[in-house]
């Protein structure tokens, strides 16, 4: 009973793999839109009235391998660092339903031969 519910989960996996293969570049990370004050006393962003900030400037932030980054993006990659980071999230869910499709088999292997 269990080689047929094994056999439907592999088919998933299979299928996981396949939509894997087709995720181009990835990227972990958030991304955020970022106004700055400048130095300069007399500058549009000092206006006591009326500030204007500088920006808006595009940034990234992630961690990898245990170490936290911040980097900017230029706005004419923004749309495809978006995009990349999308890829990554997708990459991680499917990853995940992956092992856990895993775990099932062998839990239902370890259950079959139990029973042999």
């Amino acid at each position: 009973m269990n080689t047929k519910k094994i056999e439907t989960l592999q088919v998933r996996i299979e299928r996981i793999k396949k939509k894997i293969s087709l995720i181009e570049k990835i990227r972990p990370g958030s991304l955020s839109k970022q106004y700055n004050v400048c130095g300069n006393p007399t500058c549009r962003c000092k206006d006591p009235d009326n500030p204007k900030k500088h920006g808006p400037y595009f940034q990234l932030s992630y961690s990898r391998k245990g170490k936290s980054t911040s980097e900017f993006v230029m706005k004419e990659m923004v749309a495809d660092v978006k995009k990349e980071i999308k890829n990554y999230q997708n990459f991680k869910k499917l990853m995940d339903e992956w092992i856990d499709l895993s775990m099932k088999i062998d839990r239902l292997r370890k259950e079959e031969y139990k029973n042999k």
